[in-house]
């Protein structure tokens, strides 16, 4: 199906990137090694999210769960981060890409968070695709930051509670790392794995979930278009009656 052809396109792509330790295992290698490789999945989707129209794009890249892996593991880890930002860059602002990361950022080392400021001040007006990035994330931890926060407004202005106690689902949206982003229309997890793993879970109420078998690495561009083709035959009701 090409670009002309494709219908029904989601606005909001999600990615839980699955399957690089397996992937270089297989391959007899380190699993740092399938880390490295699985960047240049993450630009295939990047370059086939601006081609086909998608206006967000959302990569699980690092869970708070992660933060328990080996030390040697997550130091490369957050190294990658910091190379793949330098690398990236020019390509990103000049293809019109915003760059956001979203997630616990206290627990990320002071080197990497003036990157993310950098790169994020950088691009802040471009407008073909915003790339979201959830680092040190989990979506337990943004519902709990959430009520905190909700609830340190209701403790400093009093006055607010009972805006607060009739607030509905959009209000408390606000609260929450993702205010301003649209909900992720599709979900997809690679390396044949069937669980969301505490990924956007008040986000991901009514998106629709794929989940493949491909490892993360080998997931480019037409992998991309046969989950977009795979979300385009489906009926999103919202619990109404079509």
């Amino acid at each position: 199906m090409s670009t002309e052809t494709m219908t029904n396109i989601p606005v909001h792509v999600s990615l839980i990137m699955d399957g690089n330790g397996r992937w270089a295992k297989e391959r007899g290698k380190e699993r740092v090694y399938g880390h490295f490789e699985g960047v240049g999945s993450v630009r295939a989707c990047v370059e086939a999210s601006v081609e086909y129209g998608v206006k967000y794009l959302s990569l699980y890249a690092f869970s708070e769960e992660n933060w328990n892996r080996p030390q040697e593991e997550v130091d490369t880890l957050m190294g990658l981060m910091v190379k793949a930002m330098a690398d990236e860059m020019d390509s990103l602002d000049k293809n019109g890409v915003r760059f956001v990361v979203l997630g616990n950022r206290a627990r990320l080392a002071d080197e990497l968070n003036a990157t993310i400021d950098s790169c994020m001040e950088r691009t802040k007006d471009n407008r073909t695709l915003t790339l979201i990035i959830f680092l040190s994330y989990s979506g337990k931890w943004d519902i709990l930051q959430a009520a905190r926060r909700m609830a340190e407004d209701m403790m400093s202005c009093p006055e607010r509670c009972q805006e607060i106690q009739e607030m509905g689902v959009d209000g408390f949206d606000r609260y929450l790392v993702t205010a301003g982003i649209p909900d992720p229309d599709l979900i997809v997890r690679t390396s044949g794995e069937s669980r969301l793993s505490n990924y956007l879970l008040w986000q991901g109420a009514y998106s629709e979930l794929l989940f493949v078998d491909t490892l993360w690495p080998d997931f480019r561009k037409d992998e991309f278009r046969k989950a977009l083709e795979s979300y385009a035959k489906r009926d999103r009701r919202y619990g109404k009656v079509k």
